[in-house]
């Protein structure tokens, strides 16, 4: 059996103003994602029903200015928010923050600042 390639990982992670996260991958795409956006994706217990699916997080709770205090990696796959709303326990995998950056996770519009979709810029 082949070798896979090994998955792109964030290579850098910046703020872009207030609004605005960019990751650059390891294989030198970039993604912009509007945060108050990327917010609303969480997909941890608080915010999705773990058994339904369903959203359990009301998008009107969520301040437009909402921002990342902090970001840190969780191991090698994934990356943590602590958000200035206070939620901090949603984890975002690498690749599903890859998938939202490409346009690929369907109801989630509105990642990509730039109105772009697919490979980033």
């Amino acid at each position: 059996m082949a070798d896979l390639p090994d998955a792109p990982i964030p290579a850098r992670i910046e703020q872009k103003g207030p609004r605005e996260l960019l990751i650059e991958w390891s294989d030198g795409v970039e993604h912009v994602y509007e945060v108050r956006a990327l917010r609303l994706a969480c997909a941890c217990a608080v915010c999705v029903d773990e058994w339904s699916g369903k959203a359990r997080l009301d998008s009107s709770s969520v301040p437009e200015d909402v921002h990342p205090r902090h970001i840190k990696t969780v191991g090698r796959y994934a990356l943590q928010f602590d958000w200035s709303d206070g939620h901090d326990t949603g984890i975002y995998p690498f690749a599903r923050l890859r998938a939202l950056g490409e346009g690929e996770l369907p109801g989630r519009p509105g990642l990509q600042s730039d109105g772009t979709r697919g490979g980033g810029r």
